[in-house]
């Protein structure tokens, strides 16, 4: 199975960014925002939600979005690879992009289409390059790589987006 990753690659649009189509809900720094939206082509509705990022909050996100995953009968081993690759960029948001644990903004979007399940977890902060004195750290990209079927992580002035997906198996 290849793989397809690198921070230069840019992703089509830019979806979790500024909202996806069909999604609702408002940004806030206390909450989260709705899990609504249109139903894509395996008839589950996009998963969108906004927050403030703390390890805290992020527990629920995780929860929140297996629930989602749940819903468009995957295997449950694939599920758990959505769901784990999803939190690890939900928590390199919260951990490395935003000093002193203060947290900030994350945005998570998923949507299972007819043939590809795409989750994309936007921050506002700023990239850190990994620490290479800290061996027992940065492993989370390569995680990613290895749990989704392609990968691109973005960096820009105003944040990072990493988008992962999947493969669907045809019916």
């Amino acid at each position: 199975m290849s793989r397809t990753r690198g921070s230069d690659d840019r992703p089509s649009g830019t979806p979790g960014t500024s909202g996806t189509s069909g999604t609702s809900g408002t940004s806030g720094t206390s909450g989260t925002s709705g899990t609504s939206g249109t139903a894509a082509a395996s008839g589950t509705a996009d998963f969108h939600v906004r927050l403030w990022a703390t390890a805290e909050r992020l527990v629920g996100l995780r929860r929140s979005l297996a629930g989602w995953a749940a819903g468009t009968g995957l295997p449950e081993e694939r599920q758990e690879d959505v769901v784990l690759a999803a939190y690890e960029a939900m928590a390199n948001s919260a951990e490395h992009a935003y000093p002193e644990g203060e947290g900030g903004p994350v945005e998570v979007t998923a949507r299972c289409g007819a043939d590809e399940l795409t989750v994309v977890v936007a921050d506002e902060g700023r990239w850190r390059t990994p620490d290479p004195d800290e061996p027992l750290r940065g492993r989370g990209r390569p995680l990613i790589g290895v749990l989704a079927d392609a990968s691109a992580t973005v960096h820009r002035e105003d944040g990072t987006t990493v988008t992962m997906s999947w493969r669907l198996a045809p019916a």
